[in-house]
């Protein structure tokens, strides 16, 4: 001790290694100067007294022992619970605040675990933060802790730790943050809330998915079989590792706030996620797993089926909420009948993401709206590697064009009469480098709806109209060729088709009466204005114009006198109905139709191709009613140009 009046030094300031200077009953602190033991001003060391004299050291001394009291004061009567802990984390000296927070005397907390006060030791990462502040390698902690008040409400208390400078120990402060908290909760249920129909929205909707997903995956791990234990269950009791989906959209909800308004569309939807929830409570009531009804946006809705059972579950309470919907609702008076389009999909949670099982049940949402609506869809993944097949083309085929991925191969069209080769239809294919050959049918559909159609059009009737020339100078004592190019509508109506023709027929120095064009019936028969013009263009410069697949479009004959065709093919549907082989008996009406199609083209100086035919029955039959050429399997299959030549190359030669 030294000697003064400060008396022996309190156990928790030495313990703490804190200097603490002489302090006397006389110290205050605030003002401008301190009053010393001997009844003088304290000054700073090296100025002077107000009477003129020295500042001693002695007076710094007493001054600063008067600033340690001050604020050894303030820590005791401070309201934020506090404590100075040792550097092995032992309370040393406590205030009152954080006795009355623990419900104790502050020299009951002396020598106490800090760490076992507040729950520091719960998890290791929050342990190892606390011990690097105790050992000076980091200069603060905090934490949030939820802590026992004396009065038997929980409360939330945020911890902080941060050393002492200049001697081995650190302080701790925690401060109730409850309503803080309370705050945030009440903000964040706002936020992650429906203002109209009180439900979750979609942001907690997410939130939720990806947590029952993460957990499924987890479970699946710490509970799966092996090998060393194969009677151990893959998931824990009430577990199934699987999850559901109801995804809803209203039919015709739109019209609903049109005519009678958004507040009546907003007591609808409310209505609706009343009657949603009842749905999925009475499901999750007598199954097991949880329920989440959550509204995504407009007339959007979920149901989220945490450890389903299977399809049948799903399919079950889809098929209770549209029944639910379907009872009409009473509005303020207004009485307003709805119902609702549903995907479902239902899955392993392993290896599922929120945005796979979100894409999944959009698009079971979009087929059961294209079904007809106001029924559900069960996700179909054969359906689906369709669609993304399609989408796939789709985002290829431009640059597949521009890369000239496409090849021709070419059918022959063989005279009824001697069978000999009078030309050939022009085919087109698809080498795509992940899903191999393509036939037209799997691609021409998508290029009309981008509009690629008109770029690969060109390149088809140019590469077709080459090939039917090189045919012709490569056999020249042999009758040419004529070459069968399919021309989409819109190409007519988006590229100047005259003047392609025109341009590829004079680069190619093939003959316009070896170029024939063929278009739908739906096509043709629908011509006017600028198409009709087109046809009349091409069919002057002497290209001759096909109507493809005769007989099942509008099949308005009166047309076949005002277009300038040439040529009509018959669609195969008719030719199959000639079966003398086989033991299959021919359908007399195909028979007949096909002879009075055949008769009415003659009369108006058109001839006739039939399509499909593969037998040597039907050939014979459509030989003597009359028809001019066939197209079929039974003469030959697409093949390719050199294949074609080698057929040229035999034919009679045109005398």
């Amino acid at each position: 001790m030294s000697g003064t009046s400060e008396g022996p030094r309190p156990a928790a300031v030495a313990a703490a290694g804190i200097a603490r200077p002489p302090i006397t009953e006389r110290h205050t602190f605030g003002g401008t100067a301190a009053e010393a033991p001997d009844g003088r001003a304290a000054h700073a060391p090296g100025t002077a007294h107000a009477s003129g004299g020295a500042y001693t050291p002695d007076d710094a001394q007493d001054f600063h022992g008067a600033l340690h009291g001050a604020f050894h004061g303030a820590f005791r009567a401070a309201e934020l619970a506090m404590a100075v802990i040792d550097h092995e984390g032992a309370v040393v000296s406590a205030n009152d605040a954080l006795a009355v927070l623990l419900d104790t005397e502050p020299a009951a907390l002396t020598g106490r675990s800090a760490a076992d006060l507040v729950d520091l030791a719960s998890d290791s990462r929050t342990w190892d933060a606390y011990s690097a502040v105790l050992e000076r390698r980091r200069a603060r902690f905090r934490c949030t802790r939820r802590l026992k008040h004396p009065d038997g409400r929980t409360l939330w208390a945020e911890v902080t730790v941060v050393p002492v400078p200049e001697s081995r120990g650190a302080l701790l402060s925690i401060a109730d943050i409850s309503d803080r908290r309370e705050l945030q909760a009440r903000l964040r249920h706002l936020q992650m809330h429906d203002p109209v129909t009180r439900l979750p929205n979609r942001t907690l909707f997410f939130e939720r998915l990806a947590s029952a997903l993460e957990a499924s995956t987890y479970d699946g791990v710490a509970y799966g079989g092996s090998p060393a234990h194969p009677d151990r269950r893959p998931y824990g009791d009430g577990r199934t590792g699987r999850i559901g989906l109801c995804y809803l959209d209203l039919d015709g909800f739109k019209a609903v706030n049109d005519t009678l308004g958004h507040r009546t569309g907003d007591r609808l939807l409310a209505a609706v996620a009343t009657r949603l929830t009842e749905c999925a409570d009475q499901d999750g009531y007598t199954r097991s797993g949880g329920h989440l009804v959550a509204r995504l946006g407009g007339d959007e809705f979920a149901i989220l089926v945490e450890d389903s059972t299977g399809t049948e579950q799903l399919a079950d309470l889809a098929r209770s909420v549209l029944t639910a919907l379907q009872r009409p609702f009473d509005l303020a008076g207004q009485r307003l009948s709805v119902s609702a389009s549903i995907g479902v999909v239902e899955r392993a949670a392993e290896g599922t993401t929120p945005t796979g099982l979100m894409q999944a049940a959009d698009t079971t949402l979009y087929w059961a709206k294209a079904d007809g609506k106001a029924r559900w869809t069960l996700f179909d993944p054969e359906r689906n590697a369709h669609r993304m097949t399609r989408q796939a083309l789709t985002s290829t085929l431009r640059p597949a064009v521009e890369r000239e991925e496409f090849v021709l191969q070419y059918q022959p069209l063989v005279g009824m009469a001697d069978g000999v080769v009078r030309g050939v239809e022009a085919l087109v294919r698809w080498n795509h480098p992940q899903f191999g050959t393509l036939a037209p049918n799997r691609f021409i559909g998508i290029a009309e709806e981008d509009g690629s159609i008109v770029q690969l059009g060109r390149w088809v009737l140019h590469t077709a109209c080459r090939q039917a020339r090189r045919w012709q100078l490569d056999h020249p004592h042999t009758r040419p060729l004529f070459v069968s190019v399919n021309v989409a509508v819109r190409q007519v109506w988006d590229s100047d088709l005259v003047a392609d023709v025109a341009e590829i027929l004079a680069e190619t120095g093939l003959a316009p009466q070896l170029l024939q064009l063929e278009l739908t019936e739906s096509a043709v028969m629908g011509s006017a204005g600028r198409p009709l013009q087109a046809l009349q263009a091409l069919s002057d410069m002497g290209v001759r114009i096909a109507i493809d697949d005769f007989g099942t479009g509008y099949s308005n004959l009166a047309y076949l006198s005002r277009l300038p065709v040439s040529v009509l093919k018959l669609d195969g549907s008719f030719v199959r109905g000639f079966r003398y082989d086989e033991g299959v008996h021919p359908s007399p009406a195909d028979e007949t139709i096909v002879e009075a199609l055949i008769q009415l083209a003659h009369r108006l100086g058109l001839t006739v191709t039939a399509e499909c035919v593969e037998t040597s029955g039907q050939a014979a039959r459509l030989q003597r009613i009359g028809c001019d050429t066939g197209q079929g399997w039974l003469f030959s299959r697409p093949v390719a140009p050199e294949r074609i030549a080698e057929m040229v190359a035999v034919s009679p030669r045109d005398v």
